[in-house]
């Protein structure tokens, strides 16, 4: 009897102890990804406020797609955080909220890739074409663009919502539920669908990338000059190749969670921080603090608030 009270003690303890060490552990991720955040949000300031108060900066092509992907990755990454905190700490919410959150978190995730590939094919006609530039990538064009993009964007979402409202009763929107896609997933065809649109998303603009690419470098060896505007752009398309490759490895994170959910803990806290925030929180350094352009207002913004104070 004392052997099975001891026992039941030590299983009691090491129960609780367990229960502290995640309770531990999912603070910790959620402070470092709020602190990641902050630092995001720091350098997004900085370059809104040099975006906005340059007229030259806000009537070039490459800022206005430049600065459409910050404030959408800001979108992304506010609501984003907001539904992970939701769900870790079971916040239940109405359908029809969490329906509306999910639409717009999955819109701006595919956003992203979309928007690079704009701004691939921006620095294409930039070095194929350059006496066409001015004339095809305008400020107003580049607004159409993005208004395209969008559309394109809500496109699955609207054929995800009649799939839904055919498959459950009206009921169901009126429910609260822990807010995620999976509380949502109310028709096989749904996560086909999904699927089918990221692989098909990925895929094009992981095409276009690689194409305008090849074409730029090709512009670079007739040049012969590693310090030409060439070379530059092609840096430029790698760097969009290699966020969109970090974009693809958060897409597959939705067919491993499912299975390695079991052997390690917070593995999807992991993905949307290491494969899902990450290329976004890079943004600004990979396209704003390098660029020459930004770099040079921004030590001007730098000296005059030293001055001032």
């Amino acid at each position: 009897m004392a052997n099975s009270t001891a026992l039941y003690s030590n299983i009691t303890r090491v129960s609780v102890d367990s229960s502290k060490n995640a309770e531990t552990v999912k603070t910790a991720l959620i402070i470092l990804l709020v602190l990641c955040f902050c630092i995001f949000l720091y350098f997004l300031t900085i370059i809104l406020c040099v975006y906005f108060t340059t007229a030259h900066i806000r009537e070039n092509t490459r800022y206005v797609l430049f600065v459409h992907m910050l404030i959408n990755d800001t979108l992304y990454l506010v609501l984003g955080l907001t539904l992970l905190v939701a769900a870790l700490y079971k916040v239940y919410l109405p359908v029809s909220l969490c329906y509306v959150l999910v639409t717009i978190v999955s819109i701006s995730f595919r956003v992203t890739p979309y928007n690079l590939a704009v701004m691939a094919l921006e620095r294409y006609v930039a070095i194929c074409y350059p006496l066409r530039h001015t004339e095809l990538c305008t400020t107003q064009r580049s607004h159409a663009a993005i208004a395209v993009i969008w559309t394109v964007g809500l496109i699955p979402n609207v054929a995800d919502l009649i799939a839904l409202s055919s498959s459950v009763e009206t009921t169901f929107f009126s429910l609260n539920v822990i807010c995620s896609w999976a509380s949502l997933l109310k028709a096989p065809v749904q996560n086909t669908m999904r699927s089918i649109t990221l692989i098909l998303s990925f895929t094009l603009v992981g095409l276009i990338i690689v194409y305008t690419y090849i074409r730029i470098m090709l512009v670079v060896q007739k040049l012969g000059s590693g310090k030409s505007s060439a070379f530059t752009a092609g840096k430029t398309v790698m760097l969009h190749a290699f966020q969109l490759l970090l974009c693809m490895t958060a897409f597959t994170s939705h067919f491993t969670e499912p299975y390695l959910k079991d052997y390690f803990a917070f593995l999807s806290v992991t993905n949307f921080l290491l494969f899902t925030c990450l290329p976004r929180f890079l943004s600004p350094l990979i396209y704003g603090i390098r660029d020459k352009v930004f770099r040079k207002y921004i030590k001007k913004l730098h000296s005059s608030a030293i001055t001032s104070g």
